[in-house]
């Protein structure tokens, strides 16, 4: 009798193990899903890393980051990921044109998943205790709950395999959002940031030390085939649109935060029918918004003092052209010209002062 019980036991157990749904790579041309070459990569990029960034881990608690391919931006990544060992990190993500064609162009929700696992090039990466109860403490009217939309978006897991080559036990929470109008992210994310608030003080975690919190943004898309070329596609145009994602970060973004800077960075960024003049096609301005808020928030309720932003790097494609790498199976998945280009850069997150 207790030999049959201990088969069923060990039966129970592996039908549970092979029931686990793992999400699966969306991108696996762009990002690097072999160990050995993120090993080799993060190596590469150590050794090539910019000397001009100034950039300090020391009571860094966030960040926004690039999730462009990272062949053409790997460097971009390098000087806020290799800062981050914490145990988990709340994430982000865009909500992109491909997802939002999928599923009728959702908005005015956060979106979440019921994975169990995100596949990483060091074996699956587990999902934090938080997303649950958000899924129980958030209003079922604030939330959505979507294996396809999270499925089909590459903006958080581009992060994944960084994390993981630093802290191979991470756990993440990944969180999609769509387009929101600036009130309504207000509504959404003060919610929020109690239930992460809750968690931090329960769980007796450390921002930047237990706990960290990511924004995924790409810059602008500038071109004629994103239909986004107000100057022309000469090297100066290119210089002119690049100046403008500089201004805006530094102007909008960098420094102590506040709402009339958040305000401002809506108006320089987000689609306007009632102002013609044309703007930056950024990706992330939503969750940049609701991220920021957010962190914000959950930052005054930890220490009282928010949050600063300062620019670790910014460049673009054209810039940086693709990294001379060649024992890789990475690849990219666009290409680069002053007719198509795509601007990015990574800054973190402190205490504010």
């Amino acid at each position: 009798m207790k030999k049959v019980l201990i088969i069923f036991l060990l039966s129970s157990f592996f039908s549970l193990l092979h029931s686990q749904t793992i999400r699966p790579v969306r991108d696996n041309v762009g990002f690097c899903w072999d160990a050995t070459e993120m090993d080799a990569f993060i190596e590469y990029l150590t050794q090539n890393a910019d000397t001009s960034v100034e950039s300090s881990s020391a009571n860094l608690v966030g960040g926004i980051s690039v999730h462009d391919d990272y062949l053409y931006a790997g460097r971009v990544y390098f000087p806020l990921f290799n800062k981050i060992r914490t145990k988990e990190v709340v994430i982000f993500g865009v909500t992109h044109g491909t997802v939002r064609k999928e599923m009728n162009n959702l908005k005015d929700v956060i979106i979440l998943d019921e994975f169990d696992k995100w596949q990483g090039p060091y074996g699956a990466v587990s999902i934090s205790p938080l997303r649950e109860l958000i899924k129980d403490q958030l209003p079922p009217d604030d939330y959505l709950i979507s294996n396809k939309a999270q499925a089909i978006e590459h903006s958080i897991e581009a992060f994944i395999p960084f994390l993981q080559h630093y802290n191979r036990n991470i756990k993440i929470t990944p969180i999609m959002i769509p387009q929101m109008s600036f009130e309504r992210m207000k509504d959404v994310s003060d919610k929020l940031s109690k239930i992460i608030s809750n968690y931090i003080t329960e769980n007796k975690l450390i921002p930047g030390k237990d706990i960290f919190f990511l924004i995924s943004n790409d810059a602008d898309h500038y071109g004629e085939d994103f239909n986004n070329s107000p100057f022309g596609t000469t090297e100066q145009s290119h210089r002119e649109a690049t100046d403008i994602d500089r201004k805006i970060i530094s102007e909008d973004l960098t420094g102590k935060f506040d709402f009339n800077k958040l305000k401002k960075f809506t108006d320089d960024i987000w689609p306007d029918s009632l102002n013609p003049a044309p703007k930056p096609l950024w990706c992330g301005r939503y969750p940049i918004v609701f991220g920021l808020m957010a962190i914000d928030f959950v930052m005054n309720a930890y220490n009282a003092k928010g949050i600063r932003g300062t620019l670790f790097k910014y460049s673009d494609t054209f810039t940086e052209k693709v990294l001379p790498i060649k024992t890789t199976s990475m690849g990219v998945t666009a290409v680069f010209s002053l007719k198509h280009w795509c601007g990015f850069f990574t800054m973190g997150l402190y205490p504010g002062q």
